[in-house]
């Protein structure tokens, strides 16, 4: 059980009352449309809605992840802050070591340690299950550490190292330096495949990269410029999942690089994160839209309204407690929808 760091650890803020959101809105086959809602979508019917308040105004929480403790973890960019939540909204927070950090990124590694990116400090970080936070200064000053995920070799690795390459880490520091797919733009989004490789999202490049631990790189062109793709999951189809965020689409590519497109019955959306459920649909956030959406691996989408107006939902990730979570960039505030 992970607890506070003396020094660092703060009490919570209670949560506020569920609200039951219907999806008002579907979409299908690519286009919006008038998609049905039947029982066996698990998008359909009421999903509720709570959110829970932080402690700090303009906390900025980006990025969140399930941690091995029963809890949801989240980076607060703008507060230098890694914080903790409980299924039923008690909140912790801790400090980083480095002021102006701008933690953003965060993962759960198999021994427990929850990493995390400090993009500004051109850092990352750990908090170990004892409870001590450590930090690890990389040795390329050109880094912009963003996001994380765990490999095929179960160990975290993150976007930004320099703008084409990607490396994992380990309490020992830098382990391994990738170089991905060239192109001109960022690699920001990353997941592991189904196929055992990394895929990540351009941002500046419209495109998806499959990235395997050997070096071996291929470059998945999308089919509009100015996508802007950024979080990106394995699907329960065996396919990637990612939101296009300049075009307010949520894509989907197979292992082998085929690529179809669908499009959010919200226009101008911006979704950014998204991840797989249990019961096989995928869950995003969408940062204009203020919207939480559900679409299904038919590619039917239903969008479900965040109580708090303009509130920028971010990052988003499956509970231990099997609810979807995720983080109110603008809001400061960490929601809760049971899928």
């Amino acid at each position: 059980m992970l607890e506070p760091p003396t020094e660092s650890g703060r009490g919570g803020a209670s949560g506020a009352g569920g609200v039951p959101a219907t999806g008002g809105a579907t979409g299908t086959g690519g286009a919006t449309g008038t998609g049905g809602t039947t029982a066996s979508n698990p998008c359909a019917g009421q999903h509720t809605v709570t959110e829970f308040a932080l402690p700090l105004q303009r906390s900025q929480p980006r990025s969140i992840v399930a941690g091995p403790d029963g809890n949801l973890w989240f980076t607060e960019y703008n507060a230098d802050i890694v914080g903790r939540i409980s299924p039923v909204g008690d909140i912790a927070e801790f400090h980083v070591l480095t002021g102006n950090s701008g933690p953003f990124g965060i993962v759960t590694a198999p021994d427990g340690t929850i990493w995390f990116t400090e993009v500004l400090a051109h850092r990352v970080g750990y908090i170990a299950p004892a409870g001590q936070v450590v930090e690890i200064s990389l040795t390329e000053p050109a880094s912009l550490p963003r996001n994380l995920a765990l490999g095929p070799d179960d160990k975290p690795w993150f976007t930004g190292y320099l703008p084409e390459h990607v490396a994992s880490v380990s309490d020992a520091g830098v382990g391994s330096i990738l170089l991905t797919c060239p192109g001109d733009g960022v690699w920001v989004g990353i997941t592991t495949g189904p196929d055992d490789n990394l895929w990540l999202t351009g941002q500046g490049a419209d495109s998806i990269c499959r990235l395997s631990l050997t070096g071996l790189a291929a470059r998945f062109a999308l089919p509009r410029a100015g996508s802007q793709p950024w979080g990106i999951a394995a699907g329960s189809d065996g396919a990637l999942w990612f939101a296009e965020y300049g075009v307010s689409r949520i894509g989907r590519i197979t292992t082998a690089g085929a690529i179809t497109e669908f499009e959010t019955p919200t226009a101008e959306s911006y979704p950014v994160s998204i991840v797989a459920a249990p019961s096989g649909a995928l869950w995003f956030t969408e940062d204009k839209g203020n919207n939480i959406g559900c679409i299904t691996t038919a590619g039917e989408i239903v969008e479900f309204p965040v109580p708090t107006k303009d509130s920028s939902p971010d990052g988003i990730a499956l509970g231990p407690d099997g609810n979807i979570w995720f983080a109110e960039q603008v809001g400061d505030k960490i929601g809760r929808i049971n899928p």
